[in-house]
């Protein structure tokens, strides 16, 4: 997988972020770990719906447009768990708590830079 630094409206959001581009990447996600770290998170390309069966630990899940612009947020996402949006192209999963941390919003343009 990639590694890519995120900024939200042009400030560094300290966040390390994984992309997951490939199907086998995506279908794979965050299934099998323990948690995902504070200052980590998992972007799934070219993927609007998601899933949390099989998951140990709550996440944060973001749904992006083709822009990579915020189109919705569902907070604290449990177990056994399915979210979906219309308009998003990509997915963004963070740990528990981290948007609202992160000051993030609907509305907000992400940037992922390659990390180096």
């Amino acid at each position: 997988m990639k590694l890519a630094c995120l900024k939200v409206q042009g400030r560094d959001a300290n966040l390390k972020v994984s992309i997951a581009q490939t199907m086998w990447q995506r279908m794979r996600g965050l299934l099998g770990r323990d948690s995902l770290p504070q200052g980590e998170a998992l972007l799934l390309k070219r993927c609007g719906s998601i899933h949390t069966f099989g998951m140990r630990f709550e996440i944060d899940v973001l749904f992006l447009d083709r822009r990579e612009r915020v189109v919705a947020i569902h907070p604290n996402v449990r177990k056994r768990r399915a979210l979906f949006s219309l308009r998003a192209a990509h997915t963004l999963e963070m740990p528990a708590g981290a948007a609202a941390e992160h000051g993030l919003a609907v509305g907000d343009c992400l940037i992922f830079e390659a990390a180096s």
